[in-house]
């Protein structure tokens, strides 16, 4: 692949503030990949898709969305100057699978579970684990990067998905050790986390993520990825 065609940035999105993040007893009565977002996830979508415009100043780009409502929500609301035939719906890129209808209380253990085995290593009952998702997120990279080889390609792209699944994402590009990831933080809802292209023709992350973890210390490889 000839590295001029790579896209100037990659900007990640989180969905916007979701129904299910303000009361997750929603997730007894509704599947998760129906969970809409609320007014204050809509604002800030469309707050982070006025600053995503202003830094595209017109440049054409593509879109890659998680098939479930909030995120497809979130690319509504952020409203990009894109064509549908530029958008594309990725399952690979959805949530992490915790489980079908949930039980908070099983889910609440099961996540006091994974704070003492490891968020990448610890499989949910009927869902996933962290590695899992990487493993998809390894293989939606694969295929990304096949669409950077036409020089009619956009010239930025878009991936509109969730917290997790844009560390892992970073994680994978990155080359990011287990006890790295581990340490960061999710973005905010609708946060945009940006990879910039540089002369190298290597990306960069903007800023790097908030760790929780002070202790985890970034090797070289790591401190490398970010500006």
């Amino acid at each position: 692949m000839s590295l001029e065609h790579r896209p100037n940035r990659i900007i990640l999105v989180r969905h916007g503030e979701s129904e299910g993040n303000l009361d997750d007893t929603i997730y007894e009565r509704l599947p998760d990949h129906r969970i809409g977002l609320t007014p204050k996830g809509f604002e800030q979508a469309r707050q982070t898709g006025t600053a995503i415009r202003d830094v595209l100043d017109g440049e054409s780009v593509e879109v890659y969305v998680s098939p479930y409502v909030r995120t497809r929500q979130t690319l509504e609301a952020l409203a990009l100057p894109v064509a549908d035939r530029d958008v594309r719906v990725e399952p690979r890129l959805r949530e992490q699978d915790w489980a079908n209808f949930q039980d908070p209380a099983d889910i609440a253990e099961q996540k006091a579970q994974r704070d003492r085995y490891g968020h990448f290593f610890y499989r949910f009952r009927e869902g996933e684990s962290g590695s899992d998702v990487y493993d998809r997120v390894s293989t939606f990279l694969e295929s990304m990067h096949r669409n950077f080889e036409t020089p009619s390609a956009p010239r930025n792209v878009v991936v509109v998905t969730h917290g997790l699944t844009m560390r892992l994402f970073c994680m994978r590009w990155f080359h990011w050790s287990v006890e790295y990831f581990e340490s960061l933080d999710n973005p905010e809802n609708a946060q945009p986390v940006v990879l910039l292209r540089q002369p190298d023709f290597r990306y960069r992350l903007e800023r790097p993520f908030t760790q929780w973890d002070a202790g985890v210390v970034p090797t070289e490889r790591e401190r490398a990825s970010w500006l």
